[in-house]
């Protein structure tokens, strides 16, 4: 396990990198040590500026070669957001360490956890929230895959199915809130009486009436929260989503 000592070493190391490469115009601290909120467990999030956008490709080799030689990173994946590439590095510590580079044109806060170190960046711009009529539609889909994996004996998958609704509804939950909701980050947040009031959707083994009556769970925690943003909505989608339960009974 990493300490907080050889985590801020590390940070400090490659921003002073960043600092000395003349490729890059700009670094920024991002994630929770940008608003001074770092725990324990917190990671390494920074943000590198690209004068010139062609030299993208070797920029991430040069600073990957670095995360392998000097920090002996394990393995590393990329995540592509827009102009935005993440790459995310695994170490022995069990450190993790985020990496995005940007070209200089699109180097901005894209929310409050970005602080600035060196250079300009560019005025601030909100990634856009998501749908609900996107995380609903996503919900009723898991829904009806629930139905069939049950009625299939597909009793993995259908967990699966039934972990999405669950966590879609969950979503909701936290939008109505106020509460981060990407990738659960403030579903501990919730009161107490939401967070309770999903226990019921934790599929407990795979047999096929405990998934239905997880299922069944899932879906009441789901209508209830699609009421609470589109009551109208909510009833069109009542007798349907029942009826996919109803219609398990039969199988399980």
């Amino acid at each position: 396990m990493f300490t907080a000592e050889e985590r801020n070493s590390l940070r400090s190391g490659l921003l002073d990198r960043a600092r000395h490469d003349t490729r890059l115009s700009g670094a920024a601290i991002t994630g929770s040590a940008a608003i001074r909120g770092e725990d324990r467990w917190s990671d390494v999030d920074l943000a590198f500026a690209i004068r010139n956008a062609v030299e993208l490709p070797n920029v991430l080799s040069d600073w990957t070669a670095q995360m392998y030689e000097q920090f002996g990173a394990l393995h590393h994946f990329d995540l592509i957001a827009g102009a935005w590439t993440y790459r995310v590095f695994l170490l022995p510590n069990t450190l993790q360490v985020d990496l995005a580079f940007v070209p200089a044109a699109d180097f901005r806060p894209l929310s409050p956890k970005f602080r600035l170190v060196f250079g300009e960046a560019n005025e601030a711009r909100q990634v856009p929230p998501q749908k609900i009529d996107d995380i609903i539609g996503l919900a009723w889909l898991y829904a009806l895959h629930a139905r069939s994996c049950i009625a299939r004996q597909k009793h993995w998958q259908a967990e699966y199915m039934i972990s999405g609704i669950r966590d879609n509804a969950f979503t909701l939950a936290s939008i109505r809130h106020g509460v981060p909701a990407i990738h659960g980050r403030g579903w501990d947040q919730l009161p107490k009486s939401i967070t309770n009031s999903f226990e019921g959707t934790l599929v407990r083994h795979l047999e096929s009436t405990e998934l239905v009556r997880a299922f069944q769970a899932a879906v009441s925690a789901l209508l209830r929260e699609i009421r609470n943003h589109d009551e109208v909505l909510a009833g069109k989608l009542e007798a349907p989503l029942t009826h996919l339960i109803e219609t398990c009974f039969g199988v399980a």
